[in-house]
């Protein structure tokens, strides 16, 4: 394949999976459970997800290392074996996809927050961040995505321990945003044009913003980037707010509905459409199909 820089550069619109964890719930995983254990632990569970995304046309899949660093590690007591756990999540996607997708590494936030506000020091949560690039980049991995990130100065350290590692790889940033009277924020206080020029200052590739709203809301924080940057941007939509039900969490967005936003998601500067929280096979094929009648 073409690298995946290079398609973006040519105008491309690529289409990522959509979620990890809601899957991973629906397959058994516990409340309180460590996620990224399933690599370790039920590897089987993580090759029919990445097979399915495939099958429903992704392009870019994740493998599950979003709390893979040895910080977020650190509670379940599994930080002695982050190298195993993000080598073997790289390599099970790898092994499905057969090079008919690129793979991307997820990386989340270190669970700690940043002096003074907390007591995680910089330095000790930038060398969480590097050892794990290391270990993904070493796997061979297409892209560094940084997802869901809310403090500015976190997402600029782990995008550079990734630059750091290797300045080939391209490091994607998404943040998460909510609605205020005075337009989108991150929970820490980050506004749309704070954050792509802080992460584009940092060495980001692509910018954007995953999680914490539906494709409506999404539409119009992928125009509140492209006033502002010109980076190719990446979004990836819950399907909805949840909402309990019978105990349990149902988003309402169905896979039509988010493929009825594609155009608008494309023409607001998006270039890599996907889901989060509450997004199945069927949303990303849903907006394959979208975004494959766009170019027919």
């Amino acid at each position: 394949m073409q690298t995946l820089s290079s398609r973006l550069a040519a105008g491309e619109i690529l289409i990522a999976e959509g979620a990890m964890g809601t899957l991973l719930i629906e397959a058994g995983l516990e409340p309180g459970g460590c996620p990224e254990a399933f690599a370790l632990e039920r590897p089987e569970v993580l090759a029919r997800i990445a097979r399915e995304y495939l099958a429903a046309g992704a392009q870019v899949i994740h493998a599950n290392t979003f709390g893979a660093s040895p910080l977020k590690l650190a509670p379940y007591h599994l930080e002695g074996r982050m190298e195993e756990i993000n080598r073997r999540a790289v390599e099970i996607v790898r092994a499905e996809v057969g090079g008919r997708a690129y793979v991307a590494a997820s990386c989340g936030p270190s669970g700690r927050m940043l002096a003074p506000y907390g007591d995680a020091q910089p330095d000790d949560v930038e060398t969480s961040y590097r050892r794990q690039m290391a270990c993904l980049i070493a796997a061979g991995v297409d892209l560094i995505s940084i997802e869901t990130m809310m403090d500015l100065t976190e997402a600029q350290l782990a995008v550079r321990a990734a630059k750091s590692v290797s300045g080939a790889v391209p490091v994607a940033v998404t943040m998460t945003f909510d609605a205020t009277p005075r337009g989108f924020y991150t929970i820490m206080g980050v506004d749309i044009p704070s954050a792509a020029e802080g992460l584009i200052a940092a060495g980001a590739d692509i910018v954007g913003s995953n999680c914490g709203n539906g494709i409506e809301r999404m539409v119009a924080i992928a125009r509140a980037f492209t006033a502002v940057t010109d980076r190719p941007l990446l979004i990836q939509s819950n399907a909805g707010l949840p909402e309990t039900r019978d105990g349990k969490l149902v988003y309402s967005e169905t896979p039509e509905f988010m493929a009825g936003y594609a155009g608008e998601l494309i023409a607001a500067g998006a270039r890599i459409l996907g889901g989060c929280c509450g997004t199945t096979p069927a949303h990303i094929r849903a907006l394959r199909a979208a975004v494959d009648a766009r170019r027919a």
